[in-house]
């Protein structure tokens, strides 16, 4: 039988003095599941916590755009089949939480007002978003040949796994330093930002325009997914090949992944704060 378990990140780049601000999201799930609640529930209030924190880019801490609004974007993907998603959310600090919504309807994805008004009907709080200023400057996203910039960069980030093997991701951004209004990054573009599927989830994390380009998270899967035993070396080695082969040099990302055995990996080319535990 699988054991209970979650992987959390709090973003490429945010750095390892960040790492004591995952423990209250790997409790959040501990907790969960200690009170009989699923995958999906685990992953989504490991989330919800990382939200909460300003000093992630996600949620409450998401990074302003280039005209000063604050949009937020969120995932969830379950070993199921079950998906949803949404993007360019105005006054919603707790995107993840429209997203277990969407999980049981005829559509999978809303972004902008349409999706705001969605989650009005629901109730989910409609609340302005501060936000905070941009870091580095303007142009700054990592490119061959310079220093990886210290930037606001994709994503926080939760894959759970519950004893009846269910397998769930979720992850939600701010988006990325100097970026318009409108802008799409990675998080909410299945097999870009994330894939669940077959036991095995994975999540990226950084500059969202690479890895969309990459599909990088569908792809990481895919390879992990040629092995016959998911081991940890597996996902290790398999998180490691995307990161070198499919993303340019000097380019911010990290990722982390979950299997239906084992605990929880990260990988990542600069500093990305990750933490882990099973039962």
């Amino acid at each position: 039988m699988p054991k209970p378990a979650i992987v959390v990140h709090g973003g490429a780049g945010a750095g390892p003095e960040r790492l004591s601000n995952l423990q209250p999201a790997i409790e959040a799930a501990r907790t969960v599941f200690d009170s009989g609640g699923d995958a999906i529930q685990a992953a989504v209030e490991a989330c919800v916590i990382l939200e909460d924190d300003p000093v992630f880019n996600a949620g409450t801490g998401s990074v302003m755009r280039n005209d000063g609004t604050v949009l937020t974007d969120a995932s969830l993907q379950v070993s199921d089949g079950r998906m949803g998603f949404v993007a360019v959310m105005e006054n919603t600090p707790n995107p993840i939480r429209i997203c277990v919504d969407l999980l049981n309807e005829e559509i999978n994805g809303l972004a902008g007002p349409g999706g705001r008004t969605y989650a009005d009907k629901l109730g989910h709080p409609n609340t302005p978003v501060v936000g905070r200023p941009p870091k580095g400057k303007k142009g700054d996203v990592g490119e061959l040949g310079g220093q990886m910039p210290e930037l606001d960069t994709d994503t926080v980030g939760a894959i759970a796994r519950d004893s009846s093997g269910l397998i769930a991701a979720a992850t939600s951004t701010g988006g990325t330093s100097y970026r318009p209004a409108g802008r799409v990054g990675d998080v909410p573009l299945p097999g870009c930002g994330f894939w669940v599927e077959e036991g095995l989830g994975v999540a990226a994390t950084g500059v969202g325009e690479a890895i969309t380009t990459a599909l990088l998270s569908y792809k990481v899967h895919q390879q992990i997914m040629g092995d016959d035993i998911l081991s940890t070396e597996k996902l290790q080695s398999g998180m490691q090949w995307g990161i070198e082969q499919l993303i340019k040099p000097n380019t911010a990302v990290g990722m982390i992944s979950l299997a239906s055995n084992g605990a929880g990996v990260g990988a990542a080319n600069t500093d990305m704060p990750w933490a882990t535990w099973s039962s």
